[in-house]
């Protein structure tokens, strides 16, 4: 017997403009300790596939078809009944953790009420199984992080709690809606395995919904395609990722990005740093709770250039980056913006020296006022910045962006919980480009987009660094795009820089062991290769 069965599924959305499809004539299955990857572009109506399967479509939502999972009926099911169904039956872990994780509750006590809703565990018992769940997903001093808030964790360690969340009742079905995409690539790899592992052992199906076509072929047993609302292939995932047969299947897989293994460095850029960190500190908390964050880190970004920064989860990245948009204050070491030190800026001064940064962060959900329109979102820095602007100046300034994160303006009336993930960050990037920036910062830029989308979007960047020659901080655990967007690399582990230097040579010869194992984590969109890569690794 199937665990999910979907047949004929329809899903169309009610707007002020009329009826939308966004889901037709869909028919999939996954059968037990089985895993099916759902693949297509932002829009495509995978995550739609995915909500209505847990019958998690919202009110304006209509659905067709039949959608069983262990044998119930989804469709037209009663709240109660689907309450019964969640958490114990099937679970889901969903693309931004953000949203799923309640801010105010410590991330112990989230996971221990999931065990208590579906079992009748004492409380204590509970607690002892959600720090053991928080070990399995590979939180670090799990009996500390238990007692953590949701704020207080990396974006990484976020998408773990929401992961130990989803299997802390060993469903029978796990519904994982781009389950790692928050994760650093050695973090990617530990997930896929335990959830291997959980498929293996207590043959829980699992229907992932990714842009990784790495992770695909890491993980996947068969691979769906969606386009428009529509599978258009289907099959075995070596048949499918090696031998695709549709137009569309084929031009996603040129788009993945592949790390290379040969290749010169570009010229160093000789010029005073745009932003400087040196030698930066940074602790959060207090006594036995502190944590240390940087310890000694320098880093510069000059003019033209892009740095990538990259390490595990954890490992500091998205603190330097706050720190250098003075979001983050040092606890020692000095921060320089544009020749100017941040920490002797105040007030008119320091607002005119931020409005020439853009950022990128990494969460979209968490970034973007959901009372706003995506063109009200966009035009926000203008009028922040810009006071003087016409307001028809800046409705074109909107305008023109938009389109150069290839966003069509037909969107810029809707709110950003209308759009998908890769939309809404692409939203993000349209605001931090608005104002034609001299330093972008960006947090994991690419990490919500299809690969597609993805390309095109580097592409944007690459094409308006040149013109405008703005600087780029780049976060990612993409090795791939790191190396295909920057000129230098910076490694981080535990508050710390490992090694940097240019991109190419960092990564062909790293120095370090870290680098080195970093490296290897990175998944191929090749389904043969990367099981010998996969082999190789655990042997």
């Amino acid at each position: 017997m199937n665990i999910l069965e979907i047949a004929d599924l329809g899903v169309t959305f009610s707007t002020e403009t009329g009826d939308v499809p966004a889901v037709r004539g869909v028919s999939l299955h996954v059968r037990p300790g089985e895993t099916l990857a759902l693949v297509g572009e932002s829009g495509s109506g995978k995550s739609t596939v995915a909500l209505a399967a847990m019958g998690l479509l919202p009110g304006s939502a209509r659905a067709s078809g039949r959608v069983t999972v262990n044998g119930t009926e989804v469709v037209g099911a009663s709240e109660s009944s689907l309450a019964r169904l969640r958490g114990r039956t099937a679970s889901m872990v969903f693309q931004e953790p953000a949203t799923a994780l309640d801010p105010l509750t410590r991330v112990g006590a989230q996971i221990a009420e999931v065990i208590r809703n579906h079992r009748p565990v004492p409380r204590a018992e509970a607690a002892r199984e959600a720090v053991e769940l928080l070990r399995r997903v590979g939180i670090p001093e799990p009996e500390r992080r238990a007692s953590a808030f949701p704020f207080q964790l990396s974006g990484g360690q976020r998408q773990r709690v929401v992961i130990a969340m989803a299997i802390a009742n060993s469903p029978g079905l796990l519904i994982a809606d781009e389950p790692t995409t928050a994760l650093d690539v050695t973090v990617q790899a530990e997930i896929l395995d335990l959830l291997r592992r959980l498929a293996a052992d207590s043959g829980t199906g699992v229907l992932l919904v990714t842009h990784n076509m790495g992770v695909v072929a890491d993980f996947a047993d068969r691979v769906a395609v969606m386009l428009r609302g529509e599978v258009v292939e289907t099959g075995p995932v070596e048949e499918v990722l090696l031998r695709p047969t549709h137009e569309y299947t084929q031009r996603l897989l040129a788009a993945v990005p592949r790390l290379r293994f040969s290749g010169e460095d570009s010229a160093p850029v000789e010029a005073a740093p745009v932003v400087e960190l040196r030698d930066v500190a940074v602790q959060f908390g207090r006594g036995p709770r502190a944590v240390r964050a940087l310890d000694g880190v320098s880093i510069e970004v000059r003019p033209g250039e892009t740095v990538g920064l990259v390490g595990e989860s954890g490992s500091g990245k998205s603190t330097a980056a706050r720190v250098a948009l003075g979001l983050v204050p040092p606890g020692s070491g000095t921060v320089s913006l544009f020749g100017t030190d941040l920490s002797r800026s105040r007030g008119r001064a320091r607002r005119a020296l931020l409005s020439g940064v853009g950022v990128v962060l990494q969460d979209p959900v968490a970034s973007l006022d959901a009372r706003m329109s995506v063109a009200e979102c966009v035009a926000e820095p203008l009028r922040v910045h810009r006071r003087g602007m016409p307001a028809a100046e800046r409705r074109n300034r909107v305008a023109e962006t938009l389109e150069l994160v290839r966003l069509p303006r037909e969107l810029a009336g809707r709110g950003p919980r209308e759009l998908s993930g890769g939309q809404r960050q692409r939203v993000s990037l349209a605001r931090a480009l608005v104002l034609e920036p001299r330093l972008l910062v960006a947090d994991e830029p690419t990490s919500a987009l299809d690969v597609s989308v993805q390309r095109t979007v580097l592409e944007v960047i690459a094409e308006l660094q040149r013109e405008l020659g703005f600087a780029c901080l780049f976060v990612s655990h993409d090795l791939a795009v790191v190396q295909e967007f920057a000129q230098r690399v910076v490694v981080m582990r535990a508050g710390r820089v490992e090694e940097q230097g240019p991109t190419m040579s960092t990564l062909l010869r790293p120095e370090t062991e870290y680098t080195r194992r970093l490296i290897a984590a990175v998944p191929v969109p090749d389904p043969v290769e990367q099981r010998k890569r996969r082999t190789g690794v655990t042997a």
